[in-house]
């Protein structure tokens, strides 16, 4: 499979604008907390990109998302399914760590997401995959109940979206990882629908 676009790169001044503005954002407090700013990592033209809610300690720590044992999981959820972070885009909603991890308040979140947004207008992904409950209320409804929706097919903004469980949940509750290696599956189906 082919995870490479064949159409234009956006160009780095678009990506290097959008880093620069969000370095220098202060809507919300979570910035003056943080050690780094997480803004968002792997291929800039995947096909797929994985959304989670925000970083946790070591991700502010190295200004990466999905680094410590959450990203450890995540990584070994993507080679189930041939994937690595050279093949797909990797961010959250907000971009710097809320206190004692707790899950982003909506006004932080409200604060944030635009500079998402724009990532996913960069990236331009055919395929959304939002890990937990607070990245998939966020964008594919409100109301959205991850352990009876985890897994299904929505559209957003005419791209094909589905959401799973957090690696930090999995961490948590293994017994829930069954369901999660169902869902990876589903979503190597669909990535290779793509490319059929």
């Amino acid at each position: 499979m082919d995870f490479f676009k064949e159409r234009s790169d956006p160009g780095p001044d678009s990506w290097e604008k959008l880093k620069r503005d969000c370095a220098g954002c202060g809507r919300c407090g979570l910035g003056q907390t943080r050690h780094n700013l997480v803004f968002g990592v792997g291929n800039e033209r995947a096909d797929v990109m994985f959304i989670g809610e925000g970083p946790g300690e070591q991700e502010d720590l190295k200004g990466e998302p999905f680094v410590g044992p959450a990203g450890q999981l995540l990584d070994t959820m993507l080679e189930l399914i041939d994937l690595d972070r050279t093949k797909v885009y990797i961010a959250n909603i907000v971009k710097c760590r809320p206190p004692r991890n707790r899950d982003p308040l909506p006004d932080e979140q409200a604060s944030c997401i635009g500079w998402l947004e724009r990532q996913i207008a960069l990236v331009d992904p055919k395929i959304l995959v939002f890990l937990g409950r607070i990245a998939a209320m966020a964008f594919i409804k409100p109301d959205f109940r991850i352990t009876r929706e985890h897994g299904q097919w929505f559209d957003v903004d005419g791209r094909r979206a589905m959401a799973m469980y957090h690696p930090s949940a999995l961490l948590r509750d293994p017994g829930k990882r069954p369901e999660t290696f169902v869902d990876l599956k589903t979503l190597q189906r669909e990535i290779k629908e793509l490319y059929d």
